[in-house]
């Protein structure tokens, strides 16, 4: 610290955005008694979980307001073919978007957060999006091998 300055007299140049607190607190109440070696890489899954999730929420959203709009090239001939627009894997994978299928995406996730099998769920998710991402899988694979033990 520079001389003559002292903890109290610092600004605090980051904002406060008022959820700090809550977020601390669910964070460290998601580590419980984890090692903090591990637990970032339950952070870092579940971070990259939630932003593909939102990712393919917001194409999706999109298709869904283009299904119905009689102008646009997404428009289908028949009303049936609706949900079907909105649910087309390649619609995604052409924009960059990972295929996160119904069972792993977040909504899922967060509406069973409080049952005593969200572990497993979200593991099943990790692994379902893997197994429908191979691009993923590899990348993952070259990852992992990278890494060095944490032992």
């Amino acid at each position: 610290m520079p001389k003559g300055r002292n903890k109290d007299t610092r600004k605090n140049n980051g904002a406060n955005l008022g959820f700090e607190e809550k977020l601390w607190q669910a964070a460290d109440k998601l580590r419980g008694h984890m090692d903090a070696a591990e637990y970032k890489h339950v952070v870092l899954g579940l971070i990259f979980l939630k932003y593909i999730s939102d990712a393919l929420e917001e194409r999706r959203q999109y298709l869904i307001r283009e299904a119905i709009d009689p102008k646009s090239e997404y428009y289908p001939v028949s009303e049936q073919e609706r949900s079907i627009v909105a649910e087309d894997r390649d619609e995604y994978l052409a924009h960059n978007i990972f295929w996160v299928p119904k069972e792993a995406r977040w909504s899922l996730l967060q509406a069973n957060a409080k049952q005593s099998t969200i572990g497993k769920l979200i593991d099943d998710a990790v692994v379902t999006i893997e197994r429908d991402n191979k691009s993923l899988k590899k990348q993952m694979a070259t990852v992992e091998n990278l890494t060095p033990p944490l032992s």
